[in-house]
């Protein structure tokens, strides 16, 4: 008698539900939404372990919660949801997510934080399901991690529909019950840093121009101008600099390039050494005369991520005032084919004077890295970063799990890898073995070559190979950021579209060093 009894109860429930739901379906945008968090349990048959906020919601229900979550289907699993409508009075709508283990923690083999990936991604859910009912105003359980439950909220929610008539509801999020305010306010910094290199990486090529691309972050620093100088470099001032590989680059499109020079004095000590962040500003890749085939080229308004997610990490440090000093540094154009465009085979002078044989116009990252890497080390740098979707090598030996990196620093490792476990945004150390460097030092015709002298393997390694030889400090290290430039569904919390990856790392890493100070 028991199965058809429960049966009946759990066709009760879902007919009630649905009626709630249909009667308030009108209103619900002016109404709030709730999300709480419940762990898994060692066996179906274990009492449910709920989050603190979410004991407390139950037991101000007299068990209803945690009576109609038995009933109404098998445990959740890790970032799985389910709804209940009409449950408690001030929330008509509230969402159960999966926490997974309750003592999960750093794991070894994933390099991540098991606990922290499942905040972000149970809540996360949680708000989308939210968002999708037009829930305006949504309450977030903190889950024991204020931090990344908010980080979560903010990035599950991004969606880039700037240029559409339709979009997707605003959804404001706030922690539920008790929470470190500033644990969650960090979150949200963390999380809107990220959405902010998101949405430039969206951004139509056509809206996102090297001039629009330096206004947007100009204009986005302007609350800290007590602690942040921006330096919009024309043309003019990169000729003066005799950056002859970033012009070749930039003289085959109609867009004026800018050098986009960005100071944040966050340490007391003003002549504290600054960490130099260089980015990739490709704001469109047609490849040159090169050209990429058309399928996919729309993809590479995003061939900035590099700018983006380094400028937007400054933008973040200086919202959260680190007491670090930063230089980001973005050389800003087009790789376009015309008349003027440089030609396979051309040869160009970088600004250290070294001669490039360009056999590959569409290998173009390198060339305006190469000139921004010379002159980041002006600044005496404690180290120098530099990250670009510089090949597709990169996305075949590594896909979206993690973005390569090549240092020649074990110091600098070790801190980049330890900020990526906390943020989950993970990193894969590859090899800058001499056997790279022959590669792109055999050149009919100057110094380096573009491009590798076995053209198919090897490519993400030559091509940090060759901005080596624009490198004279002892700590720094490349990002190929390549495979983590674009979401499908490989990280839960991020709907699908440029990832804005790996910003919340950079951001973790000024961070460390700032303690470290």
């Amino acid at each position: 008698m028991l199965m058809p009894f429960k049966s009946v109860l759990l066709s009760a429930i879902r007919k009630h539900n649905r009626r709630l739901f249909s009667r308030s379906n009108a209103t619900s945008s002016a109404k709030k939404g709730l999300v709480l968090g419940v762990y898994e349990t060692k066996s179906d048959s274990d009492r449910i372990h709920f989050t603190e906020s979410a004991a407390a919601i139950d037991r101000s229900l007299a068990g209803k919660l945690s009576e109609l979550l038995s009933l109404s289907g098998p445990p959740l699993k890790t970032g799985k949801s389910r709804i209940f409508y009409g449950l408690h009075q001030d929330f008509p709508s509230v969402v159960v997510v999966g926490l997974g283990k309750s003592d999960a923690g750093v794991c070894g083999r994933e390099n991540w934080d098991n606990r922290k990936e499942s905040v972000r991604a149970a809540v996360s859910a949680g708000c989308r399901q939210l968002q999708d009912l037009q829930v305006a105003e949504v309450e977030v359980d903190p889950c024991g991690d204020g931090q990344s439950a908010a980080e979560g909220a903010v990035l599950g929610l991004f969606e880039y529909d700037d240029l559409k008539t339709k979009k997707k509801i605003r959804v404001t999020t706030q922690p539920h019950g008790s929470v470190d305010s500033a644990s969650w306010q960090k979150g949200v910094l963390y999380g809107e840093g990220q959405n902010l290199a998101r949405r430039l990486m969206e951004a139509p090529a056509n809206y996102m121009t090297p001039t629009v691309f330096a206004d947007t972050i100009e204009q986005k620093l302007s609350p800290f101008a007590d602690r942040v100088t921006v330096h919009k470099r024309p043309q003019s001032w990169i000729e003066s600099e005799q950056m002859g590989a970033f012009l070749s680059v930039s003289k085959g499109s109609e867009e004026p390039p800018v050098f986009l020079e960005l100071h944040y004095k966050g340490a007391l000590d003003s002549s504290q050494p600054p960490l130099v962040l260089v980015g990739k500003g490709i704001t469109f890749d047609s490849g040159g005369i090169s050209l990429k085939p058309s399928s996919g080229m729309d993809a590479m308004r995003a061939d900035m991520g590099g700018a983006a997610t380094v400028c937007s990490a400054i933008v973040t440090a200086a919202a959260l005032k680190l007491p670090v000093n930063i230089i980001g540094l973005a050389p800003l154009c087009e790789n376009m084919p015309s008349g003027k465009a440089n030609k396979p085979g051309d040869v160009v002078r970088a600004k250290n004077g070294k001669t490039i044989q360009v056999d590959n116009t569409d290998a173009e990252g390198r060339l305006i890295l190469a000139d921004a890497l010379c002159y980041a080390h002006n600044f005496s740098p404690r180290a120098i970063i530099n990250a670009a979707t510089l090949t597709g090598a990169m996305d075949v030996a590594l896909g979206s799990a993690a973005t390569g990196v090549f240092t020649n620093s074990d110091w600098l490792w070790e801190r980049l890898h330890k900020a990526s476990i906390v943020t989950g945004d993970r990193v894969w150390r590859m090899p800058l073995f001499q056997h790279y460097t022959k590669q792109i030092k055999d050149s009919a015709l100057a110094d380096l070559n573009n491009v590798g002298k076995y053209s198919r393997s090897g490519g993400a390694c030559t091509a940090a190979a060759f901005l080596k030889e624009f490198v004279t400090a002892d700590c720094w290290a490349h990002l190929d950021i390549a495979g983590v430039m674009t979401n499908k569904d490989e990280v839960p919390y991020l709907r699908k579209g440029m990832s804005g990856r790996p910003t919340r790392t950079l951001v973790e890493l000024a961070a460390l060093l700032a303690s470290e100070h």
